[in-house]
């Protein structure tokens, strides 16, 4: 199969093509052919246009690329080695959310013929891939798993905004359903990522890879959240006690914040959901999931005990929040926690109005049922600085003090005004 495929005689067919799937489908096709497959026509006409819809990637990366965008299931019939990379969403009761990948299985299915491969990288728990995906593989194919078709998993480790660690710069973890088929599959990788790659020892192993890295980063930082409600009661500042414990070797640097995205925020839950039908509690993780999810509450709670302390009638009071997405410099608001402070804010009978120079302002509208206005006033008895946004880094005690002229009152979630703001009322995790 890599033969093949270094030679053109096979095509790669990568299955999603959004933050994770147009990377990988773009590098590939700057190497080899490649069918870019999404289900959505309007991404998929953008895309022929060397338009990114997710805007993380310019016109350039579409330059010198052997790549035929499709919506069709017959042109994805042409293709041989297919890469799946839909997003795995969870649900309102936290639970995993499988039918995007479920969906992409039967459009891999239906193209499926007798040698070819499959990788799935979308994040799932660890079995999920033998024991959803392939039997709708096989169910759609008519064909026979093994003595038919091959399947591997390899996890994507793409973190948007970031432009340094890409798809081609970052070791890949490579797995397969046996010895030939991972060896093929990491051949196939190591065309494109240039410190080569990582044979896990079967895709269980790589799946549970994925899905640990995530719910580390999320155990770590909702311990610092925890932190940062212990410190505000001692009324000492969170990032000056990690500063000052940050000067020894071995400590961990883990912030407070919101957790939102489609990573962090998200693929504990799958792991939780696994422990719980293997019948274990994961007391760790779900206490960290939820000390997390509350942090929007306590913001918002915070803000307004400031703005009570400081006599400013509730009512009345009007907020500006500054940055809706979920992570500094992207345009991506999926489940962006920023959200659940405004939906606190104007539980309190508060009036927010939303700044953001990434975000749309009809995705907001539509995703959360708030907008953004074209500019901020002079009117606010509060400002929430929610995302560390580089527009935003630089700004002084001045900036704000001219939108707050009675009494102001400055809540920075990230703490990036630390030491700055000498005569409104300030406060951070």
């Amino acid at each position: 199969m890599y033969q093949k495929i270094l030679n053109k005689e096979s095509k790669i067919a990568v299955i999603g093509l959004g933050y994770v799937g147009l990377p990988i489908a773009l590098a590939f096709a700057k190497k080899v052919s490649v069918i870019g497959f999404d289900i959505n026509q309007q991404r998929v006409d953008m895309m022929k246009n060397g338009i990114d819809p997710s805007q993380e990637l310019d016109a350039e990366a579409f330059h010198n690329c052997d790549i035929k965008f499709t919506t069709s299931i017959e042109e994805l019939k042409e293709a041989n080695f297919f890469i799946v990379a839909v997003p795995t969403p969870i649900d309102q009761h936290n639970l995993p959310d499988l039918k995007p990948l479920i969906g992409a299985s039967k459009s891999v299915g239906l193209a499926l013929k007798k040698g070819d491969y499959v990788v799935y990288e979308s994040t799932v728990y660890p079995g999920c891939t033998e024991e959803d995906c392939i039997p709708v593989l096989e169910e759609l194919s008519g064909l026979k798993f093994m003595s038919d078709f091959k399947v591997g998993y390899s996890p994507e480790r793409i973190n948007p905004g970031d432009k340094e660690h890409t798809i081609t710069k970052i070791l890949k973890v490579v797995s397969g359903c046996d010895t030939e088929s991972c060896k093929e599959i990491a051949d196939v990788y190591k065309i494109i990522v240039e410190p080569g790659v990582h044979m896990a020892s079967s895709i269980k192993v790589a799946e549970a890879a994925k899905i640990i890295e995530n719910t580390q980063r999320d155990v770590n930082i909702a311990l610092m959240n925890e932190l940062s409600i212990i410190f505000n009661k001692m009324g000492i500042n969170t990032f000056e006690v990690l500063e000052a414990a940050g000067t020894k070797w071995n400590f961990l640097k883990f912030f407070p914040g919101l957790v939102g995205g489609h990573c962090i925020g998200v693929d504990p839950y799958y792991l939780t959901y696994k422990a719980e039908s293997l019948g274990y509690h994961a007391k760790i993780i779900n206490s960290g999931r939820y000390v997390n999810d509350s942090m929007g509450f306590y913001i918002a709670k915070q803000t307004v005990k400031k703005l009570t302390a400081a006599k400013k009638n509730l009512n009345d009071a009007v907020v500006l929040v500054m940055g809706a997405t979920f992570k500094e410099d992207v345009s991506d608001i999926r489940n962006s926690k920023v959200a659940d402070v405004i939906k606190e804010l104007k539980s309190f009978g508060l009036n927010v109005e939303v700044v953001d120079p990434h975000a749309d302002s009809e995705e907001l509208q539509h995703e959360y049922g708030f907008g953004l206005v074209d500019k901020p006033s002079n009117k606010y008895d509060a400002i929430v600085v929610a995302v560390n946004h580089a527009d935003y880094k630089a700004l002084g005690e001045d900036y704000f003090k001219a939108m707050m002229p009675n009494n102001g009152i400055l809540i920075d979630i990230k703490g990036i005004y630390r030491g700055k703001i000498k005569e409104l009322t300030y406060w951070s995790l």
